[in-house]
């Protein structure tokens, strides 16, 4: 598929590796329809493209709520009446173990925090996967990329996120076999530790031993993981799979 010219949606988009992957698409001449919970960072989002004369269109949404979804996916339909690329991005972290014993004093990972993960992590790629595949299928078909995480064999600490990435790694496979049918192809990018405001906020001695697991002895650039996004896309003979861009760490 050419990038250029298509109608793309990015989830989680204000900030990070969504804002970089819509910004990427933009510059490539999609119109970018980009949503996030965070109205402030999808001003900022919005002031950049419009310096750049970048087609983006910013929307809030709250990817694990239904009616937030359909009202997103409905404006695309309205304005567009096709949709070409899903990029399902948003995604949260609530860290913790699930138990933490300290002498007589046992604590559990709150169910809340499990919850509230599954709900964006998960519910939230299976909620825009729907709108958008219902869109696709009625306008020619197109392309969902999901974005996994090298955390979907499992990390200490992240039974939640851990969790939700192969739960999206196994839906990416399913839809896959699914919507071919329809012209639509499915595929993922699981990042590995990538170079993000989240870990260049990490304490310089923690970031050092994270560097240190990684063959290549370095952060990967939110940049590569976009391009990785714009190799899915363009590839018509990639589905169903999950590419691992995390500098060799899963060898």
């Amino acid at each position: 598929m050419n990038i250029a010219g298509a109608v793309c949606a990015v989830t989680g988009a204000g900030r990070g590796i969504g804002r970089q992957i819509a910004s990427d698409l933009a510059a490539q001449g999609a119109s970018v329809y980009a949503c996030d919970i965070s109205g402030t960072a999808l001003e900022a989002f919005a002031a950049a493209a419009k310096t750049n004369r970048w087609p983006v269109t910013t929307s809030v949404c709250d990817v694990s709520n239904e009616s937030s979804v359909a009202v997103f996916f409905e404006q695309i339909r309205e304005r567009e009446h096709r949709l070409n690329v899903l990029v399902n991005n948003a995604g949260i972290t609530r860290d913790g173990l699930l138990v933490k014993i300290k002498g007589e004093e046992v604590s559990r990972l709150p169910l809340a925090d499990f919850q509230q993960v599954v709900n964006v992590n998960l519910t939230g790629v299976f909620l825009c996967a729907r709108e958008a595949a219902a869109l696709m299928a009625q306008t020619g078909g197109g392309v969902i990329v999901n974005v996994s995480s090298v955390s979907r064999a499992g990390n200490f600490g992240q039974t939640n996120y851990s969790a939700t990435k192969a739960g999206v790694d196994a839906m990416t496979v399913t839809w896959a076999k699914e919507l071919a049918r329809h012209n639509i192809r499915v595929a993922a990018v699981a990042p590995g530790y990538i170079s993000t405001e989240m870990v260049a906020a990490i304490k310089p001695e923690l970031r050092e031993k994270i560097v240190a697991q990684v063959p290549l002895k370095r952060l990967g650039e939110m940049r590569e993981i976009a391009h990785a996004v714009r190799f899915i896309i363009e590839n018509d003979f990639v589905n169903g799979r999950v590419l691992e861009i995390d500098g060799g760490l899963r060898l």
